[in-house]
């Protein structure tokens, strides 16, 4: 039952931080296109702070839980079923996660640059910029779903 409840809490937090992931290159998209008003930037760059603060503990609590998981027959065999042993799949859902978190760190990376003063890119190269976690999000749930290797 300590695994079901681990995988639960797991799950929920990577769909906490995938929220993130997903939501702030759209606040970097609303602060191009706010360029002028800086109460209205202002406003906005709060709330990509907020959030991007969020999104680091959603994904502290996510990566604890997945490491239980991965290691948790280590730990306690009884409790928790052998399920990594020749799972080649999940190392290289844990190097596209890698990538994700890289993706997250360099828009938070550019969201206090706006902060701080930079101008931003434009608002289509955003927008183009906000499809790249998709793209990696896909392979990650089929390397879920389907264990292929």
């Amino acid at each position: 039952m300590t695994y079901l409840w681990t995988k639960t809490f797991h799950a929920l937090f990577v769909i906490a931080w995938m929220a993130c992931v997903f939501y702030l290159p759209r606040i970097l998209v609303n602060l191009a296109e706010t360029q002028g008003r800086p109460a209205v930037q202002e406003r906005v760059a709060l709330m990509g702070r907020r959030l991007y603060r969020f999104g680091h503990v959603m994904f502290a609590l996510m990566l604890g839980l997945g490491l239980l998981l991965w290691f948790g027959r280590v730990v306690a065999p009884e409790l928790w079923p052998h399920v990594t042993a020749g799972r080649g799949w999940m190392h290289a859902k844990f190097l596209l996660v890698l990538v994700l978190l890289g993706y997250f760190l360099w828009t938070g990376r550019m969201l206090k640059a706006i902060a701080a003063g930079a101008t931003p890119k434009s608002s289509t190269w955003y927008r183009w910029f906000n499809e790249i976690p998709l793209l990696l999000a896909i392979p990650i749930l089929f390397l879920v779903i389907a264990k292929p290797f």
